[in-house]
């Protein structure tokens, strides 16, 4: 059991009074986080969380723990990366994996990152599909929709934008869609991220609502759909990232821009917040930065906090211990009542 990550689930419980509602949050599924808070209740011994009617609330137990339990978090949070000199610059190399578009978009911007840390390489991974971090040897990856592998720490740092294009040349001598309905009858080139099973989903006032469009061409990767819409192949979604250029020059035509294709969460995934290596947390933080200054990508659901985030560096080992010392007397000591 990773007790710091039980430890956190149990406290956004306790604020939040919903499985559901942590594992939204973390882009996890309600089982996983109910399973970090059974495996913290195995480890003390005792039932802190009781379902009822109106949601989780917390046992007179669990009221106990609760003063320990964010000790231990917030010591765990401050204790220092490593006693290397890594602790004070970010040196070695990141290896990480992202989707074309956001590889796209940090190239642009990768110069600034690269400039402040001399020391600092980075091992770009370009693939449209998610990856097994350790067997690819990735120290962090980024991912779009919910996470359902409870074993990685995740920290939704913003959202997918994307646009419904046609090249000019496929719309001459056609009808454009009026609405998403008509796409039933053009030609459509699927991306398998954002197309899954040729259903495309939108965004209205009264919510999302789907479609089933026609395929003639699918493909996994968005560089090679990108190119098959310039070439007049059909109607695609892709991000704006990728084809904001094309719109301003005329190259692409927006369509429906009154019914926006579904926003996605973006995540970035790494396997552990044990002794994060100072390059890769400031790896985190300029993607996360990058995402939170462009206002398509924004999040519109603020980051809970230290659930997903990242231990900042800092001493406190003692700390730590004392609290863990506190979190298994609290129990010790309800289990006394």
């Amino acid at each position: 059991m990773d007790l710091i990550s039980s430890l956190l689930a149990f406290l956004r419980v306790a604020e939040t009074g919903s499985f559901s509602v942590v594992a939204n949050e973390r882009g996890v599924t309600q089982p996983a986080v109910s399973r970090q808070v059974r495996a913290l209740e195995e480890h003390v011994g005792m039932r802190l969380v009781q379902r009822s009617t109106t949601g989780v609330v917390l046992t007179e137990e669990g009221r106990n723990l609760l003063p320990a339990a964010r000790s231990l978090v917030e010591a765990a949070e401050s204790l220092s990366v490593s006693a290397s000199p890594d602790q004070a610059r970010p040196t070695g190399k990141v290896r990480l994996s992202l989707p074309a578009p956001l590889a796209l978009h940090i190239c642009n911007h990768v110069r600034d990152l690269l400039d402040s840390h001399p020391g600092l390489s980075l091992d770009m991974v370009v693939r449209d599909s998610t990856s097994n971090l350790i067997e690819d040897g990735l120290d962090l990856e980024v991912r779009l929709g919910p996470i359902d592998d409870s074993s990685l720490i995740s920290r939704r740092v913003g959202m997918t934008s994307a646009f419904l294009v046609a090249a000019p040349s496929y719309l001459a001598g056609r009808t454009a869609p009026r609405s998403p309905q008509d796409l039933r009858h053009h030609e459509c080139v699927v991306y398998s991220r954002w197309g899954k099973d040729d259903t495309w989903w939108f965004e209205a006032a009264e919510g999302q609502f789907s479609v089933n469009v026609p395929c003639r061409l699918r493909a996994n990767n968005a560089s090679a759909v990108h190119q098959a819409v310039l070439g007049g192949n059909g109607i695609a979604i892709l991000s704006h990232l990728m084809v904001a250029d094309d719109l301003d020059a005329g190259r692409l035509v927006s369509l429906l821009p009154e019914f926006p294709p579904a926003r996605l969460p973006l995540y970035i995934v790494y396997p552990s917040r044990r002794n994060l290596p100072l390059r890769t947390r400031v790896v985190i933080e300029f993607i996360a930065e990058l995402l939170r200054a462009d206002p398509a990508m924004r999040d519109r659901t603020p980051w809970p906090g230290p659930a997903g985030g990242l231990p900042p560096a800092g001493n406190g080992q003692g700390a730590v211990g004392a609290a863990l010392t506190s979190v298994e007397a609290a129990g010790r000591g309800a289990d006394r009542c």
